[in-house]
């Protein structure tokens, strides 16, 4: 039975929002409105210019403010902390009301971000031992306490490769959704950014 709709919130830790930022960004927005659920990001700078495609998303609420600004009461927040001692269950969407990311998830080799909002007392759980990317921790996130999933019984696909050419393709370091029809489930036009910045490197992406 599907719990009632949670709040995620992503911490902005950069002065920047990338293009691969922001395509997780709207797909979270669409995600969260579609199941009930509402979608802040927060700790935004005024200097950050934020896409009015992004903006205009039903789903997706920009503040100023830091999530111990919005929500003082930290014993209904959760933090998604791979450093984390336990993992999210289904009974966490009992527990809490509010979900917490630290952005950017998907940096690869990963840094610690976390440690930044790890250090204002949040309770943390995790999402297993590989690296996701933010839009994957949140949506496996609503998959368990809203939905009501086990973490065990989502279907993954880890380091999946994608092809950049006839001829290449790069290995994506991290676990996502396994979709219905057998493919990695990704923010609508992500593999296209990927294939036109493979040869950046994923630093340029992000």
């Amino acid at each position: 039975m599907a719990s009632t709709g949670k709040t995620y919130i992503v911490e902005h830790l950069d002065d920047e929002l990338g293009a691969w930022s922001e395509l997780e960004y709207m797909t979270i927005a669409k995600e969260s409105h579609e199941n009930g659920a509402s979608f802040f990001l927060t700790s935004v700078p005024a200097s950050l210019d934020l896409p009015e495609r992004l903006k205009a998303l039903p789903g997706f609420v920009a503040k100023p403010q830091s999530v111990e600004e919005l929500y003082p009461e930290k014993s209904r927040v959760c933090l998604l902390d791979p450093s984390a001692t336990k993992e999210l269950s289904p009974e966490d969407g009992d527990t809490f009301d509010v979900f917490l990311f630290g952005g950017i998830l998907g940096d690869d080799p990963p840094r610690d971000r976390t440690s930044e909002l790890r250090k204002k007392g949040f309770e943390g759980r995790r999402l297993g031992a590989m690296q996701m990317t933010t839009d994957t921790a949140v949506r496996v996130t609503r998959i368990v306490t809203q939905d009501r999933t086990p973490l065990e019984e989502i279907p993954w696909i880890d380091n999946p490769e994608i092809k950049v050419s006839r001829v290449e393709s790069v290995e994506m370091p991290f676990r996502y959704v396994k979709g219905k029809n057998g493919e990695i489930t990704v923010p609508e036009g992500m593999i296209d950014l990927i294939k036109a910045d493979s040869e950046k490197g994923f630093g340029d992406l992000f």
